[in-house]
């Protein structure tokens, strides 16, 4: 077994998770990324940087072997210790209302996950998605995942919901974390979920911090020459709603225009709201950019928020740069794992995967004594 702790994520996105996991010190050989501008993205931050040794696969994870990428990502060679992924989660998401989403082809990618689980053969996989995975709507998809696990010799912790404000995040992010750990190494199951390292409220039993609120995001200068510091424009109209809409929080209906749209309904009430600065941000969706997607214009300024804004809110470093424009960049964002939760997820699965090496070196040396 080699001395790296090592990684391959799938549906890897503009790299959330594997830049979580090169912070945790994982080297991440592989990863699997099919839109175009996600992969440019992914390419030029983490592998055209020198931070990371990955190989990327720009290809439809539908088709792509897994027994190829095993061979061709050194897979053969060094073991997979950790497999991560959020298989695409549109398909489970608590906007699709009544049964839509049922049957759903993006569902069944949550399965495509498991056959790589059982050609790498990692020692942890870990899973994310949405809370809607949970419905009973979507049973049928979770419970076949979990027989596959169990009859592939995988230990299985329950599905938890996490929210990433716990975690160090400015953000309120719900999801959908799933923890396995292959039986074969006959070892114990790390504590899971990892203990939060943030508190809602302040305790004095407990010297934790509490949440961080969106004012860390707003009340830091942005450099001028950032690529990513843009953000929608928008007509009279809307800037004239913003312009009466109050600041830190206030909501569309607070404002002294009412939309054609929203005229005979009183749903979607934060659409066009202003994010406030003195709580955790909302979650920051794929249309986290569009204002008519959520309460994500701009605490105090009469326009929706940056893309920097938004990578922040997902504790992305300032040097990370969305390729693809302001809509494709938007979905980067809205679709990634925060950065800082993923590294204290991953952290403790790594300080497991270091104790099992470390117990089986110590095997081989008794053995051979």
């Amino acid at each position: 077994m080699g001395d790296h702790v090592t990684g391959c994520d799938l549906f890897a996105g503009a790299g959330g998770f594997s830049l979580g996991a090169l912070n945790a010190d994982i080297r991440v050989m592989a990863a699997v990324e099919f839109n175009r501008h996600a992969a440019a993205t992914y390419r030029n931050n983490l592998i055209g940087s020198g931070r990371a040794r990955t190989i990327i696969y720009e290809e439809n994870i539908e088709t792509l072997d897994p027994t190829l990428l095993r061979h061709t990502a050194g897979f053969e060679e060094t073991g997979c210790d950790i497999l991560m992924g959020g298989p695409p989660c549109q398909g489970f998401s608590s906007h699709r209302i009544n049964d839509a989403g049922v049957g759903d082809p993006r569902n069944k990618l949550l399965l495509r996950y498991f056959e790589f689980v059982q050609v790498l053969r990692p020692m942890f996989f870990i899973v994310e998605n949405v809370p809607g995975l949970l419905w009973q709507r979507h049973k049928s998809y979770l419970d076949a995942f979990y027989n596959l696990a169990n009859s592939a010799g995988y230990d299985v912790a329950p599905p938890v919901v996490l929210n990433a404000a716990d975690f160090g995040v400015p953000q309120s992010r719900r999801r959908v974390f799933i923890l396995g750990m292959d039986r074969l190494w006959n070892a114990t199951m790390p504590a899971w979920p990892p203990k939060p390292t943030h508190l809602q409220e302040a305790s004095p039993e407990d010297d934790r911090p509490t949440w961080l609120t969106a004012s860390v995001v707003f009340d830091r200068e942005v450099c001028p020459n950032d690529s990513n510091n843009i953000h929608m424009q928008h007509g009279e109209t809307l800037v004239d709603i913003f312009r009466s809409t109050p600041a830190n929080g206030g909501s569309r209906m607070d404002s002294n225009r009412v939309l054609d749209c929203h005229k005979n309904h009183n749903g979607h009430k934060d659409v066009y709201g202003r994010i406030d600065p003195r709580r955790p941000a909302p979650t920051m969706t794929t249309g986290c950019i569009n204002p008519s997607k959520g309460r994500f214009v701009h605490p105090t300024l009469n326009h929706g928020i940056t893309l920097r804004q938004a990578a922040r809110l997902q504790t992305f470093p300032d040097w990370f740069v969305f390729e693809g424009g302001l809509i494709a960049g938007g979905a980067q964002i809205g679709n990634a794992v925060p950065v800082e939760m993923a590294t204290a997820l991953l952290t403790p699965i790594k300080t497991a995967v270091v104790e099992i090496k470390s117990s089986e070196k110590l095997k081989s040396k008794v053995a051979a004594a």
